[in-house]
């Protein structure tokens, strides 16, 4: 069990705000900004955050910065996500991870031209919510359960662990029950995921969709996703990634359609009988877009 957390005092970046948030959501205890001594560092009770030159997961000892310069990027939150076996899946469902770690270890500049975009275009991604939850959370020296910026750390803490293991349990029941369709017609070529209705149904049918896609390698081949629709019998149609060959705008005349989004991009439809579903997506392609 973790008695209390520990990190730098001074400035606070995203990698140890992010992973006291993680920490608290998993044993909330009290964070304290300081500088740690040996018997913090020696203690598996007390977690030491970004700081400290250890990285002793055993005695829950979480710095990078004693890492050579050429390590890959890694950041106080990489630390904390491997410990708890979430680092893979952070990895591959938030986009968000990869570029935080080289922000924190390689700065603004060598970020921007990893990126590939220009440095001020970096800046221009900075949140004000981001900047006044780093300020407020720089400006004190501890912070305690029950206080306001505390809970709010919790409260992002569990929503991202939630969110990974939430994940990998959906992915896992999509790959048990999901179906790839590969459509073909005289000249018509196509690619749909299909998840048929089960009972329980999801609260979120098409949640994780596009990642099992993904995981699959199916990202430069699908065109389409099937999933059951969580307001009716039917199910919903989706273009995967835009896809610039679907346009569901072309069955929005069919009897069993009963909405088409004016953009094309997702329709709905009473049918359920998986050949017609078919037929459905054939009329909605078309290579020639």
């Amino acid at each position: 069990m973790i008695k209390r957390i520990v990190t730098h005092p001074g400035s606070a970046h995203k990698d140890d705000f992010l992973a006291c948030c993680v920490l608290i959501a998993e044993q909330p205890a009290p964070i304290q900004r300081r500088d740690p001594d040996a018997g913090d560092l020696d203690d598996p009770s007390i977690a030491v955050i970004d700081v400290g030159d250890r990285h002793e997961p055993a005695n829950k000892n979480f710095d990078h910065h004693q890492f050579p310069r050429d390590h890959v990027p890694t950041c106080s939150l990489s630390l904390v996500l491997k410990d708890l076996g979430l680092y893979e899946d952070a990895r591959s469902f938030c986009d968000w991870l990869e570029t935080a770690e080289w922000f924190d270890c390689r700065g603004a500049n060598a970020t921007a031209n990893w990126l590939g975009v220009k440095r001020e275009i970096v800046s221009r991604m900075s949140s004000p919510i981001e900047l006044s939850l780093l300020r407020r959370f720089a400006s004190q020296t501890e912070h305690l359960p029950r206080e306001p910026l505390w809970e709010i750390m919790k409260m992002i803490g569990h929503d991202l662990v939630d969110y990974l293991r939430g994940l990998r349990s959906r992915l896992d029941y999509i790959g048990e029950h999901s179906e790839v369709w590969q459509i073909k017609r005289e000249s018509q070529s196509l690619i749909a995921v299909y998840l048929p209705r089960t009972s329980p149904l999801p609260d979120d049918p098409s949640m994780g969709l596009p990642r099992y896609i993904e995981e699959k390698g199916l990202a430069t081949k699908a065109h389409a996703m099937i999933y059951p629709d969580r307001r009716g019998k039917g199910y919903g149609l989706c273009r995967y990634n835009d896809h610039p060959f679907m346009d569901f705008n072309r069955i929005s005349s069919e009897p069993d359609v009963h909405f088409v989004h004016a953009a094309g991009f997702i329709a709905k439809t009473t049918a359920t009988d998986s050949q017609r579903l078919q037929d459905l997506l054939l009329k909605s392609y078309s290579s020639s877009s």
